[in-house]
């Protein structure tokens, strides 16, 4: 695990401190990290105290004991963790802090949290994270009601009382659950799961991909297909040849993931790589998260800005600059293409273009593969394709990249066999092509949805209006989704489960227009790269920043949410999705002037159904859907047509969110009484 020191609590005390505080220090140096004597008086500090309460409490005597415990996927380390037969302790330490300022509960519990979610050992026994700030004056606080598992309200003590805190928490553990043996928790497995920001900060700041899992065992797929794109690369680079890689795979499964160890995941001056993407949501957040943490650490904000912009690029600027100067070569010999079947088809690039300083004259994907031919030897452009994700007028899919590739034999292409048609479609790659099938780069195993794998199934099932198939996958999974037809409830239910940690947030279709009518007509500027990163990076709880998601006021919709993620989602429903004819089907709608307008083009009723995919599938967690219960006095409300939708879902097999539904919902256990 990493740990920094652990043992027997017995052990522990009859350890002289310096020796371990020596250990602590000798950890810290082996990974770099800073040993001043403000963090070493810190150890020492923490040492005496847990020496004198420990002491005091001869029942921890056979409880174990762990220093800087690691949270990889939060950055941070655990100061201690005590493991009793009954129960889990996260104890942090702000040595002679006065106070308990909002910034360190909200890490405390983001700890707890982490071990809830992601460590075996954990999952079945309360775990109870405790604040010490030293020198602070004692607070009065309600005892959390401690039932059979999760993480409680975050406790606050300062030193003199720690010792009558843990003594009462022990006694009220005592025998609270299944009892547990504290020396083997440490070896149980924990297996984090990052989301896209935290994964892109931890690839990129250690080059390493080491501490990046998946919470199931099931979810090799995303590790075999890492290492499938690796061996292709390096045989590529050996052989001096160009080579273009699809990555497929449902939503949610780690594509991008997959595209971030590709770009970030090597320090090696001949693997340069860069990560494009049409999503200027995901260039604004990525960009933004990892300047943040270079700035934390020191950096210039100008300077890390121009890195930065090398790093994670716009498709569309990359691809101007390189079209309008065709003798320049791109330094990146590794090209690594998000949502790439979402590039423009020959038509719309040209129409685009049109008016443009830089003018197209053949689709996106002849631009770019003609851009990488300019390398001398090596090239390598890797394709992450989402499946059922075109969301947009001029989208090509991978048939445009078929098309390109068609008349450009010089590219050596690899691919799933599930992305290789034997008849024309705009989401394959056609017959005729010489693709080299790699079953390993298609992923099958959703990795965003941390409570069930069922989750694309489902969402499968329903957009396609398969009522008895939804219902009977629902009946045999857990399946992470609750429906409400009211916004205070949806509002009051994602503040429970979001506590101090998690992001919540609003979403909804772009054309859900009449939502302005429920007070929802503040949408996310999806191209302003100020208000994006405010909304995905800052917070609400606990920093009052009514531009964060978890304030629940902006909206954000598909083209701001596509590719990223929340823990919790609340999805608006309109009335541009409903129910309707017989026997019943889904109706795309689009409004226009005074009135909904019935979509006709097949194309674009697609659209709109990849649109709900994309909304269904962004949560890590939980899904709450709010379908509004309409005005008889407003045509473009109705009831009778919003009650469509809210039954249908609710026959395929989704759970009513119930009044009583709180913080037991996120923890299954605990709740401050």
């Amino acid at each position: 695990m990493g740990v920094w020191w652990s043992g027997p609590v017995a052990t522990f005390l009859n350890t002289d401190p310096d020796r371990i505080g020596e250990r602590l220090a000798h950890e810290a140096g082996c990974r770099r990290f800073s040993s001043e004597p403000q963090q070493l008086r810190a150890w020492a500090t923490q040492l005496d105290l847990l020496r004198t309460t420990l002491t005091a409490l001869p029942q921890t005597a056979g409880w174990q004991i762990l220093f800087e415990f690691p949270i990889p996927r939060l950055g941070g380390r655990i100061d201690t963790v005590l493991i009793s037969p009954d129960a889990t302790f996260v104890l942090e330490f702000k040595v002679g802090a006065s106070q308990f300022d909002a910034a360190a509960l909200a890490q405390t519990e983001g700890y707890a949290l982490d071990l809830q979610d992601f460590h075996a050992g954990s999952r079945r026994h309360p775990i109870i994270p405790i604040l010490i700030a030293t020198e602070a004056a004692q607070p009065a606080q309600t005892s959390p009601l401690l039932l059979g598992s999760g993480v409680t309200p975050v406790l606050k003590c300062n030193a003199p009382n720690l010792a009558e805190l843990l003594s009462d928490l022990a006694r009220r553990t005592l025998h609270s659950v299944t009892r547990m043996r504290p020396d083997e928790w440490e070896q149980a497995p924990y297996n984090p799961v990052p989301s896209i920001v935290e994964a892109a900060r931890l690839i990129y700041s250690t080059h390493s991909v080491a501490d990046i899992h998946t919470a199931r065992a099931d979810a090799t797929n995303l590790t075999l297909t890492s290492e499938r794109i690796t061996e292709l690369l390096e045989a590529a680079r050996r052989q001096h040849r160009k080579t273009i890689i699809f990555v497929s795979g449902i939503p949610g499964a780690g594509k991008t993931l997959c595209g971030l160890k590709a770009a970030f995941g090597t320090a090696e001056p001949d693997n340069s790589a860069t990560f494009l993407t049409g999503n200027p949501t995901l260039v604004h957040v990525l960009r933004e998260a990892l300047t943040r943490d270079a700035v934390a650490q020191g950096q210039k904000r100008a300077a890390v800005e121009q890195r930065m912009e090398s790093t994670i690029q716009s498709l569309t600027k990359f691809r101007d600059y390189y079209v309008g100067r065709t003798a320049e070569c791109p330094p990146e010999r590794i090209m690594v293409i998000d949502e790439a079947q979402r590039s423009w088809n020959a038509n719309q690039a040209i129409r685009k273009s049109a008016q443009r300083p830089v003018r197209l004259m053949q689709s996106e994907p002849a631009h770019l593969l003609d851009i990488m031919h300019r390398h001398d030897g090596f090239a390598a452009i890797i394709c992450l394709i989402g499946q059922g994700q075109e969301i947009h007028d001029g989208e090509g899919g991978m048939a445009c990249w078929g098309d390109a590739l068609a008349s450009r034999p010089e590219w050596q292409i690899h691919a799933s066999p599930d992305v290789v048609s034997s008849t024309s479609s705009l989401t394959t790659l056609p017959p005729s092509l010489p693709v080299q099938k790699e079953p390993s780069l298609h992923l099958t195993v959703p990795v965003r949805s941390l409570r069930d794998t069922a989750t694309p199934k489902w969402v499968n099932a329903v957009l396609e209006g398969n009522v008895s198939l939804a219902r009977n996958i629902a009946e045999n999974a857990s399946l992470p989704f609750r429906l409400t037809r009211s916004l205070p409830e949806l509002r009051k239910a994602l503040r429970e489960r979001a506590r101090l940690t998690y992001r919540c947030g609003l979403i909804a279709s772009s054309q859900a227009k009449r939502l302005r009518a429920e007070g929802l007509g503040a949408e996310l500027a999806h191209m302003d790269s100020n208000a994006v990163a405010q909304w995905f990076l800052n917070r609400w709880v606990p920093d009052k920043d009514v531009r964060a998601s978890d304030a629940l006021e902006t909206v954000a919709t598909q083209f701001a949410i596509q590719g990223l993620e929340l823990d919790f989602v609340g999805l608006c429903w309109d009335g541009d999705l409903i129910r309707t004819g017989y026997p019943q089907r889904w109706q795309p709608r689009r409004f226009s002037g005074t009135a909904w307008q019935t979509v006709k083009s097949s194309e674009k009723a697609l659209w709109s159904l990849n649109t709900y995919r994309v909304l269904l599938t962004r949560a890590r967690y939980e899904t709450i859907i709010w379908v509004p219960e309409g005005n008889p006095n407003d045509p473009t409300r109705c009831p009778e047509t919003l009650n469509g939708i809210a039954d249908f879902l609710l026959a395929c097999g989704i759970e009513p969110l119930k009044g009583a539904e709180t913080l037991q919902t996120v923890d299954t256990c605990l709740l401050d009484v």
